[in-house]
């Protein structure tokens, strides 16, 4: 977006061997009838869900994370029901409470930073990538959990470590309990409860209530969906209808005429004052510009890195036409009609450019042929060398 300085500062590329995950349904439910049925209605829990999975994040490398600066983590750890949380970044003394019983170790964004999380990310694609907000890491010990609460969104709670035991309830009492240092129930009576275990998956709509307590060592990781409230639209709406005044433009009113009362609020100064604003009126081509830039905007922390020693055009495309093209860890690209929305610039491109755009947003990446095709288009080809220059791609 305009105004925004970006540091450039390193974010992983995203890796062409990441292997491809599929959901395994249970007989009679596919994803377009998980989408009809479940979605934002009910919970559901599937088995076995993802076969092939590994977990690429030990302890230690979720530990790793947590004591960087530029990753949000929290540490949870609790005595009965009083719960106690350090932020980070993480301190060795408190992650060492990951060694006793009833912590937990969350950490954000881990999508942004691990290139390898994709393939299990890419696995719930059938949720438009606009809806999708990050994939947080929940490592825990025996006894470890946030304690009873309702998030706003909908998310995917999935095993990849250990057991978890999970308690819901979808009529509960709201009241919250204001002596905790987080937003928890203060009564919470379940209605179910499911034992996961590794491969599983607990999918809960927005206004669940949910507890989780890990059953052993464990890690959880949650993958959350964005659901923006109208007072953020409002908030970035204005925001960005400000970038677009020109500072030059001032009311002028050269034809003003004597009014019987000096207070008076004229009809001539509203209309006047109006016209200054009109092309910044609701405008819907205008808005849905808004919306992907605001829905692509890195979040705070996340940086790029430029190449140090960049390819020019046709370097890149050589190269590209034997490695194929990959976005950056944190990149961000959705289009509209012929628009490229990629980390919150807006890039206008031809019809025949989009079918490309479209697969490098949906796959995160092109094939050397793809790429090669990509860079030889005359729209498309400087866009994604300047994308390149911006660290947001690289060859694969």
């Amino acid at each position: 977006m305009k105004g925004r300085e970006r540091i450039l500062t390193r974010t992983p590329s995203g890796s062409a061997s990441t292997p491809r995950l599929r959901i395994r349904w249970p007989r009679g439910l596919s994803e377009r009838r998980f989408l009809a049925e479940h979605w934002q209605r009910k919970p559901l829990v599937v088995r076995g869900a993802l076969p092939g999975f590994r977990d690429c994040l030990p302890r230690r490398s979720l530990r790793a994370l947590a004591r960087r600066e530029d990753v949000e983590s929290r540490l949870v750890w609790h005595r009965g029901s009083r719960y106690r949380v350090a932020h980070g970044p993480q301190r060795d003394a408190d992650l060492a409470r990951l060694s006793t019983v009833d912590a937990t170790l969350l950490v954000q964004g881990v999508d942004r930073q691990v290139p390898a999380v994709h393939a299990l990310l890419e696995a719930f694609s059938f949720v438009p990538r606009a809806r999708r907000d990050d994939l947080m890491v929940s490592d825990a010990a025996p006894g470890g959990g946030v304690g009873p609460h309702v998030d706003s969104y909908d998310v995917f709670l999935f095993q990849a470590r250990g057991r978890r035991l999970w308690r819901i309830a979808r009529e509960f009492d709201p009241e919250l309990d204001e002596d905790a240092p987080l937003r928890l129930l203060r009564r919470f009576e379940p209605e179910e409860e499911f034992m996961l275990e590794p491969g599983d998956f607990l999918y809960l709509p927005p206004g669940v209530a949910h507890d989780g307590i890990a059953l052993d060592d464990c890690a959880t990781w949650s993958v959350g969906f964005r659901a923006p409230s109208a007072r953020e639209l409002a908030a970035g709406w204005c925001a960005w209808l400000e970038d677009s005044i020109q500072e030059d433009l001032l009311y002028a009113d050269p034809g003003l005429a004597l009014q019987r009362s000096a207070s008076w609020l004229s009809d001539d100064y509203v209309r006047t004052a109006a016209r200054l604003i009109h092309p910044l009126a609701f405008d819907r081509r205008r808005f849905e510009r808004f919306v992907g830039c605001h829905l692509t905007e890195p979040r705070d922390g996340v940086v790029f890195d430029a190449p140090r020693r960049p390819l020019g055009p046709e370097a890149l495309a050589a190269r590209a036409a034997q490695r194929g093209l990959a976005l950056a860890t944190a990149s961000a690209l959705l289009w509209r009609t012929n628009t490229a929305f990629m980390n919150g610039e807006a890039v206008d491109l031809p019809p025949a450019a989009m079918p490309l755009v479209a697969r490098l947003g949906d796959r995160r990446r092109l094939g050397a042929s793809d790429s090669a095709r990509a860079l030889r288009n005359r729209s498309l080809g400087p866009a994604l060398h300047d994308w390149y220059l911006a660290g947001y791609l690289a060859p694969a």
